[in-house]
């Protein structure tokens, strides 16, 4: 019988994004499962801070650093960093996202380019540039969210980029898989984060969805989470190109 475990002891892992919300989650639950984990962080460096204590508080290493990955040049310093602290990469974590709350008829071409570019084109360069750290195989996991299918007041653009980052994770499994690199992604269901307080009918948002899940209860990211660690982990390799809903199901719900 094959010996599988959860262990991801000395892996690296990179997650974007990763000083709050499901991005933090997360890194701790890789860094719990024994990766050393580097976050990447735009604005809010204390959140940064306090997340790096934590990963360490699991007996691992932890590198934050700082770089916009919806520039590419970003990305290629961030990845050099890492390279220099770790010399390798094993996990990659495609959370950071962004994106502009308006009906589809109020947006402009800059918040349609601006969205898109965070959320669905930053995949590609991170992929490409992390790529020759990945020498042993690996694993990479995109963060996603229900608006790529379902359609929800404010989240034109935001669910189109969700839906195009879907579409990469099924193009990038098949390219990737034969170098030994799964290629996956989560789709949470409402997770009351930050993120969650730029809706403006967030109070609507989270009773509607409390009232319509099976579970009777919000997604947290720590659902999140335990999801992405399996999908990092032995247990998950014949998984590949898929979008693994957590929702309570919500989703499944007419």
């Amino acid at each position: 019988m094959e010996n599988l475990s959860l262990s991801l002891k000395g892996k690296v892992s990179l997650v974007t994004g990763g000083s709050r919300g499901i991005g933090r989650a997360i890194a701790i639950k890789l860094a719990q499962a024994g990766s050393d984990v580097a976050i990447n962080y735009l604005r809010h460096r204390e959140a940064a801070d306090e997340t790096i204590k934590l990963i360490e508080q699991q007996g691992v290493k932890a590198l934050a650093i700082r770089a916009n990955v919806g520039e590419h040049e970003n990305i290629h310093h961030m990845i050099d960093h890492l390279n220099n602290e770790f010399g390798r990469l094993d996990i990659l974590i495609s959370n950071a996202a962004s994106g502009v709350l308006k009906p589809a008829l109020e947006l402009t071409e800059r918040h349609w380019h601006w969205t898109m570019d965070i959320n669905a084109g930053t995949l590609l360069p991170l992929t490409q540039h992390a790529l020759p750290l990945m020498k042993n195989g690996g694993t990479i996991v995109a963060v996603s969210s229900l608006g790529s299918i379902r359609a929800i007041p404010n989240y034109a653009a935001v669910g189109a980029s969700k839906a195009a980052l879907e579409s990469l994770i099924r193009h990038l499994a098949i390219e990737l898989a034969p170098m030994g690199i799964k290629v996956n992604a989560v789709s949470a269901g409402t997770v009351e984060t930050d993120a969650l307080k730029y809706f403006p009918n967030r109070e609507d948002i989270i009773e509607e969805s409390k009232k319509r899940t099976p579970t009777g209860r919000l997604t947290t990211p720590e659902d999140v989470a335990n999801v992405a660690l399996y999908l990092c982990s032995p247990f998950s390799n014949q998984i590949q190109g898929q979008t693994i809903v957590i929702d309570g199901g919500y989703s499944i719900v007419a």
